[in-house]
């Protein structure tokens, strides 16, 4: 993604590929034009906000006429960088590391899983979703020039392993494990862990109910 020419917020970055997801179905369904409510509608956020973070790549739309579907898709497809390819490495092929090679980002067809290590003798050698699963003591020679992993292993390995990504060439790393790793500066790491997310959102339930607007403010 070629967003640091435009120095736009992080929040607003995240949020693109939502938008650009939308866009794509309503290309083909065959729609011309769409306005900022019902992109609100369809992705859960406000309406200015989605103006406020269009705004930063210049006039997008036509106040009155909304915007162009197909101008704005390609604008976001240059912007995502969704015309070259994004190889992924796995590591972990358990029962999360299987559903991702299973699914492998069908909906996005610029990403793609080509690889997975798993430590497990009885999983090596075999495919997944049709994607070759390695040895792990075999990372560092079957990696290639892929420069982004998905970590879905046991925590205590994940360190470790991570270590050994750095060491490598990958340069981002989505770690799937309650493990905080640590990596250089020049490593970009996003931490998802389920049971936390989960424990948040029913906190949040029990403690802070929303109402109809607050729920638009937390998007």
């Amino acid at each position: 993604m070629d967003i640091e020419q435009t120095k736009i917020p992080q929040a607003t970055a995240k949020r693109l590929p939502l938008y650009y997801r939308f866009l794509n179905n309503l290309h083909t369904q065959g729609k011309l034009r769409v306005s900022s409510k019902e992109l609100s509608d369809a992705v859960k956020v406000d309406s200015a906000t989605i103006r406020r973070d269009f705004s930063y790549f210049g006039a997008l739309g036509k106040k009155g006429y909304g915007y162009n579907v197909e101008y704005l898709l390609s604008f976001f497809r240059k912007t995502l960088d969704q015309d070259e390819t994004t190889r992924v490495a796995l590591i972990g092929v358990g029962n999360l590391g299987t559903a991702f090679l299973n699914y492998n980002f069908t909906k996005n067809n610029n990403t793609k899983i080509e690889i997975a290590f798993d430590a497990n003798e009885e999983r090596v050698g075999s495919e997944v979703g049709g994607v070759g699963v390695e040895h792990i003591d075999d990372l560092e020679e079957k990696l290639g020039d892929i420069s982004v992993a998905i970590l879905t292993v046991p925590s205590s390995a994940a360190q470790g392993i991570a270590d050994r990504l750095v060491k490598a060439g990958i340069s981002g790393i989505l770690n799937f494990t309650p493990a905080r790793i640590s990596v250089p500066s020049n490593v970009r790491v996003h931490h998802i862990d389920l049971a936390i997310e989960l424990q948040a959102l029913v906190y949040f339930l029990k403690h802070y109910p929303l109402n109809e607007e607050e729920a638009e403010e937390e998007q």
